[in-house]
Order: structure tokens, then sequence, then C-alpha cells
């Protein structure tokens, strides 16, 4: 009757606090830390020593020299020229502006020309390498890429044209003038105008000469600049000053032709001729208001001997004779009427004469008046062009003056100008600053700590095998039956003899632990029928299954070894089968008797029951009610029996063949299997409600296990257990 394990005895993959967490577990980072301490030590040592070599024994060592120099601002000249050339001023710009002005192409230029430094192989890399024959390292490498070119492209080899042209002595200056700034190096203080110049090259007297002299250009630099200025500006004042004295010329000859041809032009002659013509235009007034009463006294006079109006005539003659001659003419004397139209006729004609007058008087007058304005304005004109000429003039005299005093102190500061700077200390001998070799081996150090750390943490991270019992346990939630070392065996046919040689060895301890804690996975009920199967190929089950097998035969028990796994067949390496001897597929099939078709291999203690090829399906056989009176059979035959499957992954045959078993063991190859693996494989078994009994971590490597930091927490893989086992 078939025969399985409680229900109760089925568990589930552990969950709660066996899955991962997200919170970060700091002592068992340190714990894997201290685990991969070799691999972290090894890369330690590894980067020290690159480090050692590189930054030490290959580095060529630096010398820096330094020199100190201080700004000056109450550098003033004797002569005030700062419209000329201004001075230092002294703000966070001006003295980038130095800075700047130390490392620049003229005179960094200097420094090269003046020390010849276009000689010195650290700068010219031009020039043949002293401690190899033929050129320098420029050349070679535009060489050799020449020659790659030319290859490359069409015209082969030998085309001239393709040939590369020599630098040209101004780019060899420009090549080592990059150089030598590549070298210098400006630093301010804070708060201060104190700087320092800092030249680091490979020789110490190097640096300290290149250092002194560069300060010291830097300085007469400051002072030639200010006296080319200066005497660019005295170049200029001197053109400005003969073309100012030329201006200034011709406005006085201008003023003195002007004044030739107008001799009188003066304010007080214009002063004078306003005055006159105010007069006549008073005079004029005063005779048209004249000429206006006159004028008006013939129209009424008109009017009245027109009228015959006798008062009207006098009223209009206002004269004393005609009236006498009216009043005569009243009185009716005789001829007073012809002496009083004689008078009226006198009386018209001296009004019409003093109207003659007046309008005469008026015209002179106007005349006058016409003559003063012209004279007027043509005095005015020549004034103002005077006044014009003598403005321009006085302007061009001052400006005159003004450049020439310029001109002056220009030629006299020549000689007088100071430096903004001055040298607080001179560069000395050259310290060593490169390489800095406790410096480079700490860096080295941590740098070999902290790649080890990483590599040993990513490493751990992305591992995703089994290398623990409780890791196994822990993430498969079923309980780790044994742990098999990899028995050193070349062959699969020496497994079994070193087991039966070495009964003391670590592998068979391991073996010994296995069974027992199958015998105990069940105490009132030991599993009789045992599967082994596995997630993939290759996991080590059929060697557990032959050496459980030779194991449980120690016992005394009558012990039976099936090969499951038909499609493989491996037994044939292990174990020498009769010709024409059945196997499993013959007893499921009823050919052959289950005592017929076991054999006896030489030297052991177990029957085995190998399997053959079947035109069958195998997953089919182990189906059928055939194999599982095999099993019945087999039970009532033997203590043990013990069968070796295929893994689930590949075949479905364990599935079929669980469902006739006591126990099952699932193996997982240390280091190999991964997670993903084994959780498909449990998944599968677990879909069918085959019940699991525990997983086997096979081939655990002793080695690995102590690389990886856990030898010491494993007895059989620690150094204290050494004793206890048979090598």
């Amino acid at each position: 009757m078939q025969q399985r394990m409680p229900a109760q005895d089925f568990r589930p993959p552990a969950t709660g606090t066996t899955e991962a967490s997200d919170e970060i577990d700091l002592l068992e980072i340190l714990r894997t830390l201290w685990r991969g301490k070799l691999w972290i030590a090894l890369c330690a040592l590894l980067v020290l020593t690159l480090g050692w070599y590189r930054g030490v024994a290959t580095a060529v060592p630096l010398y820096t020299a330094t020199a100190q120099m201080a700004l000056q601002l109450d550098n003033q000249p004797n002569i005030d020229l700062s419209t000329i050339v201004s001075g230092f001023s002294g703000d966070e710009a001006s003295i980038n502006t130095e800075m700047a002005i130390i490392q620049s192409d003229e005179v960094i230029g200097r420094l090269v020309d003046e020390l010849r430094l276009q000689d010195d192989p650290e700068f010219n890399a031009y020039l043949p390498d002293p401690d190899a024959a033929g050129p320098g390292v420029v050349q070679r490498v535009r060489s050799a890429l020449g020659a790659a070119v030319r290859a490359v492209l069409p015209g082969g080899e030998d085309d001239p044209a393709e040939a590369e042209a020599p630098p040209t002595p101004e780019e060899i200056r420009r090549d080592v003038i990059d150089s030598v700034r590549g070298t210098v190096d400006t630093d301010s203080n804070y708060d201060t105008y104190v700087f320092s110049i800092s030249v680091t090259t490979e020789d110490p007297d190097k640096s300290t000469r290149l250092a002194n002299a560069l300060a010291g250009f830097y300085r007469d630099d400051q002072i030639r600049t200010k006296v080319e200025t200066t005497e660019r500006m005295a170049t200029w004042l001197s053109e400005r000053v003969g073309e100012l004295r030329a201006e200034l010329d011709a406005k006085q000859n201008e003023i003195a032709d002007l004044q030739a041809q107008s001799a009188l032009v003066s304010d007080e002659s214009l002063q004078a001729l306003n005055e006159r013509a105010i007069d006549l235009r008073s005079q004029l007034s005063q005779v048209q208001s004249d000429l206006a009463r006159t004028e008006e006294r013939l129209s009424a006079l008109a009017a009245a001997e027109a009228s015959g109006d006798v008062e009207a005539i006098l009223a209009a003659a206002d004269d004393g004779q005609l009236e006498a001659a009216a009043t005569a003419m009243a009185r009716s004397q005789p001829g007073a009427r012809a002496r009083f139209d004689r008078r009226l006729a006198q009386v018209r004609l001296q009004v019409e004469a003093e109207r003659d007058r007046a309008r005469q008087s008026a015209q002179d007058l106007q005349r006058g008046i016409d003559e003063l304005s012209s004279q007027f304005e043509g005095q005015s004109s020549d004034l103002r062009a005077l006044q014009q000429l003598r403005q321009e003039a006085e302007a061009t005299q001052a400006l005159y003056d003004t450049f020439l005093t310029r001109l002056k102190e220009a030629t006299v500061q020549q000689s007088a100008y100071e430096a903004d700077s001055r040298i607080l200390t001179e560069a000395r001998e050259g310290d060593q600053v490169a390489p800095r070799r406790t410096r480079i081996l700490a860096l080295s150090l941590i740098l070999g700590l902290v790649l080890g750390g990483g590599l040993v943490l990513g490493r751990e991270f992305l591992q995703n095998t089994f290398r623990t019992a409780e890791d196994l346990e822990r993430k498969t939630g079923r309980p780790v039956l044994g742990q098999i070392p990899r028995i050193p065996a070349r062959q699969r046919g020496d497994v079994i003899r070193y087991l039966r040689d070495k009964p003391t060895s670590a592998a068979a301890e391991a073996v010994r632990n296995l069974r027992t804690s199958l015998l105990l996975s069940n105490v009132d009920r030991p599993p009789q029928v045992v599967m082994a199967t596995s997630s993939v190929p290759n996991e080590g089950k059929t060697t557990i299954t032959i050496a459980l097998a030779q194991n449980f035969a120690g016992l005394d028990k009558r012990v039976l070894l099936i090969e499951g796994d038909v499609r493989r067949r491996t037994f044939a390496a292990y174990f020498q089968q009769k010709d024409g001897k059945g196997g499993l597929i013959s007893v499921i099939s009823g050919k052959t008797a289950l005592e017929d078709a076991v054999l006896r291999p030489e030297g052991l203690d177990f029957d085995v029951l190998v399997g053959e090829r079947s035109t069958t399906n195998a997953a089919d056989l182990f189906s059928s009610q055939r194999f599982h009176q095999v099993v019945e059979e087999a039970r009532s035959l033997y203590d043990v029996v013990i069968i070796d499957t295929p893994p689930v992954l590949v075949v479905p045959d364990a599935r079929v063949i669980a469902q006739h078993v006591d126990a099952v063991v699932y193996v997982v190859r240390w280091d190999r299997t991964t997670g993903h693996q084994v959780e498909e494989g449990l998944k599968q078994l677990r879909s069918l409600h085959l019940p699991v009994t525990g997983v086997v971590l096979s081939q655990v490597d002793p080695k690995g296990m102590r690389r990886y930091g856990y030898g010491g927490r494993y007895g059989a893989y620690s150094r204290y257990a050494r004793g206890y086992y048979e090598a």
C-alpha cells in the first residue's frame, strides 16, 4: 500500500522574519566584510603595490621653489602722470590681473628666451631623449601616427606629400612656453598684497633659478611697460603739440586780418550806432505824428470848403487873419469876401507846405535809420566772427599749454619710474613635492580597501546561490538534512571506492549525518522509500543516493537502490551490469521478476536496480499501477528503498515518482544552483501537494567555505575539525 508522510509535515517556505528586509543590516554587512577579509586584503595589497610602483618606484621626483613678492600701492611717481600711465589700484580684480600677467606669453616668453629653455629636454619635447637614441617623444609619436595614417590612406608609404613637415622654430617656442607655464603657479595671500610665484620642475636648482628669474622679469616688465607706454604717449603728445601750434598760429592770423579789415569794430562803436538809431527812430516818430495831424487838417479844410460853411472853414483853418476877414465879411465890408478867399488860399498852401516838409523829413529820417541798421548788422557780424576766432584761439592755446606740459613731464619721467612690486623673499633650493610617498601609499591602501570591500559586497549582493545551510533553510523554508562535501574522485566509479576505503572522512561523516537526519524526520514512522531529486542536472543527487545506500547497508539493513532516471542512466558509470540481465523497465513491464533484475555490485552490501532504455514515455511508466506494485514489492523485500530521480525542472518524472515514496530529499549544489531554480523546483512539487522532507547541500567545497569566510562556523569545514576526519 502506498505510504506518504503525514500532511502536517508539509511546511511552506518561511515568511515573515525570514523574508528579505528593506532595512540595512549593518552587522550583516560587517560580517560579510569580515568573511571577505582575505579578498579585501589581497585587493588592498594589489592596489598598494600598484600605487607604490606608479607613484614611488617609477615616478619622476618634482621640486618646487617659491619666491614671495609684494604689490606696492604708495609707489607714486615724482610727477603726476596718472592720466598717461595708470598704476596698481589694489582691488581684487587688479591682483588677479597681475597674477595673469605673470603667466602671460610675454613674460614667460622672456623667461624662455633669457634662460634658453628651448634647449632643456624637460620643456622641449622635440629634443632627443638623452636616455635613448633617436628623436624626441613628440617626434616619435608624430612619426608613428604619420606612418599609421600613410598605411591606411591611399597613396602608400612612399608618397612624399604625406610626410609631415617638421615644426617651425615659432611652433617649438610656443610649445616650450606652454610647457613652462604648466610648471608655474601663482597664489595671493588673503587680505594682503603679498603673493608667491612657485615653479615645479624635476631639478631643485632649476626650480629655484626659474622662480627668481620669473619674479625679476615680472618686476622689470612693470617698469618696461610704463616706459614703453610713456614713450608712446610722448610721441603722440609731440605730434599733437605740433598740430596745436600750427592751428593756434592760423587762428591768430585770422584774428589779425579781421581786425585790420574792421578797425573801428568794437562794442563802443556798436553802442553809439545803436543810440543814434534810437534817436532817429524817436524823431521819425515825431515827424510821422506831425504829418498825420497836418493831413487831418488838410482833409478837414477841404471838407469845410466843399460845404461852404464858414464856421467849419474857420475851425479847420485855425488862422487869425482868416477869422478877421470872416468878421469883416460878416459886417459886409467891401472887399471882405476877396480878402477871405485870398487868406483861405494862403492857409491851404501853408498847410500843404507843412505836409510836404513833414513827408520829406520822415523820408530822410527813415533813410538814416536804414543806413544805421545796415552798419550795425555788418559790424555785429564782424564782431561775432572776431569773438569766435578769439575763443577758438584761447581754447587752442589752453590745450596747447596742457599738452606741452604733459610732454615735458613724460620726457622727464622716463628715467624716474619704479615697479609696482618688489621681491620680499627670493626662492631657495626647491623642496620635493612629488611623489609624496606617504600620501600615495596611504591613499592606495584606502582605495584598495574600499575597492576590495566594494567587490566583496557587490559579489555578496549579486550572489544568488547557496553557501550555507542557514541561508538555504531560510530561503526554502525546509530543514537542511545534511551538507555533503565534494568527494575527491576523478571518475564516477571512484566515489564508491572512496567512501568504502575512507569511512572516517568528512564526506562519509556527512552522509551519516544525512542518514540520521532522514531517519529522525519522522521518529514514529521512519521513511522506508526515499527519493532524491534536484532542480537541474549535475547537482550530485546520484552520488548522494549511492552514499546513502552504502551507509544504510552499513546498519545491516536490506537496501535497494533504484535508478529512476531512465533517460540518462548514469548508474552504468558506477556499476557493471551483466549482459541480458533486466532492469527497472523489465520489472515494470513484467518481463523480469524484481529478484532476478537486481544486482549486487562487487564489494557492496546493497542491491541495485538499474534503468533501461524504453520506447514508452518515462512519466507514463511511473504513473502506471504496475510501478506502484513494484514499489510495494520492494517495500516488502527491503528495509530501505532509495530512488534516484531526474531533475524536477527538466522532466516530470520526479513529481510522478514522489507520489509513491515516504520521503523526498531535495539536493542543492553548493554555490552553483540559483535561488530561482530551487524556488521553481519546490514550487512544482508543492503544486501537487508532494511533501519535501528536507534539502541537502551537496558538493560543498571546504576551501571555498574557508575562502568565503564560513569555515569557522561549520565544524566539518573549520580548522579545528581537521583532526577528526580522514583526508
